[in-house]
């Protein structure tokens, strides 16, 4: 497939010109896990001298697994049932890794170690620097769930309804059983471990033993991830509610009414007691964390399963009608927006974005993962222009024939 875009690419821009690329050095801290931190709050501390210029990769398959990133490499994986890293300045491949099964689970880094789930059932422990398997831990079903550390330990759910605990050479510590599929990733937090199941519930146990300290149960399944702040732990369901828990005992301090259901995550802005979810409406919501007050809504043209990542003063997420956006995170308001099918040929971004410096990454079902220069407000010029524009020179071809066709006939007439 790669090979073939190559060719399609090498015709086509005989016809187009792209921009020459340039790249600055790299100056930022890591994200090394699903929503940057154990907190799963969304948010770096962004220094300003990271902003290389734009490019895009592509996999073979869709990527709804978000990135993860440690020192200049990003890692995510695909429906193409690849582990990639990429080099974050240039966009160039530096190591690729088979699984057995689609890739959705998204990569957690410890200490030069890539944790990421399969739906091969398999947890994966590799080497950061070439991809080598360290070890493999197989569960009961497939992997959607993304794993998350706590020293030498690792948590991830499985589709077979168990949460996993594992050791850092792979032997497994405990597990606890669900009601079915855990879909939403694992928090640890203060030496408790919180998530959601597709059996309805909210789950919190002890993070050595996997005893169960409190659940409670939501309207529907709870595939959403959940984010901790003010000793309050915040989590989405597919009932349409984002909830507001205590951490110590799971009592309801709020709920909210998105409308639709809720697979996006919650980020959190603590400096300014904010919340940003979206939902399968394609609304996203600002909330007051403290009691769940509506700041603002913003709507898009698709669902909005992605996880808003904040950036500045503005969050950035996508949408399943192929944009990825930035919204000002006091306003509401678009600052600006980028579809890489240009209208035209869309497809959803339902990964998370992880933001860098300057920059925000993304990947998106099309198979491509973007990086975007938000100082610039600009993306790369994706390859469906190429293939949109030779869409419009096979079309203004075959006008010109048919009007050489009629115009022969006019005359013989």
């Amino acid at each position: 497939m790669i090979e073939n875009k190559k060719i399609l690419i090498g015709f086509l821009t005989m016809c187009l010109v792209a921009a020459p690329l340039s790249f600055a050095p790299v100056a930022a801290t890591d994200w090394p896990i699903f929503h940057q931190n154990a907190q799963h709050t969304g948010y770096l501390e962004q220094p300003a001298d990271f902003s290389p210029t734009s490019w895009y990769f592509g996999a073979n398959g869709a990527i709804k697994s978000s990135p993860a990133i440690l020192n200049k490499v990003i890692y995510f994986g695909s429906m193409d049932g690849y582990i990639y890293a990429v080099n974050l300045e240039e966009g160039t491949q530096l190591w690729i890794y088979k699984t057995e099964g689609p890739v959705i689970s998204s990569p957690s880094i410890v200490n030069e170690t890539l944790y990421t789930g399969s739906t091969d059932g398999y947890l994966y422990a590799q080497d950061t620097k070439n991809g080598e398997v360290k070890w493999k831990y197989k569960t009961g079903n497939s992997i959607e769930s993304s794993p998350v550390a706590d020293g030498d330990n690792i948590y991830v759910g499985s589709n077979d309804g168990r949460l996993y605990a594992v050791s850092k050479n792979g032997l497994k510590l405990w597990e606890f059983e669900t009601g079915n599929a855990i879909k939403s990733s694992p928090l640890v937090n203060n030496g408790t471990v919180y998530f959601g199941s597709d059996d309805g519930k909210v789950y919190a146990l002890d993070a050595k033993t996997g005893a169960k300290k409190w659940e409670y149960t939501t309207g529907d399944k709870v595939q959403s991830s959940p984010a901790i702040a003010n000793d309050l732990l915040y989590i989405g369901s597919n009932d349409g509610k984002v909830y507001a828990l205590n951490l110590n005992d799971g009592a309801l301090k709020w709920n909210y009414e998105m409308g639709k259901t809720v697979k996006s995550s919650p980020t959190i802005d603590t400096n300014d007691n904010s919340l940003f979810i979206g939902a399968d409406n394609s609304k996203v919501a600002c909330l007051d964390t403290r009691n769940g007050t509506e700041k603002w809504t913003y709507n898009t043209g698709g669902a909005v399963k992605s996880t808003p990542a904040l950036i500045k003063n503005n969050i950035t997420f996508g949408s399943d009608d192929g944009s990825v956006y930035v919204i000002n995170k006091y306003t509401g308001n678009e600052e600006w927006k980028y579809n890489p099918g240009y209208y035209v040929m869309n497809a959803p971004f339902q990964s998370s974005p992880v933001t860098f410096g300057n920059m925000i990454y993304i990947g998106g079902n099309d198979g491509y993962l973007y990086a975007l220069k938000n100082d610039k407000q600009s993306g790369p010029t994706s390859i469906f222009v190429y293939y949109i524009g030779g869409a419009v020179i096979v079309i203004i071809a075959l006008l010109v024939v048919l009007r050489s066709v009629r115009g022969k006939k006019k005359k013989q007439n």
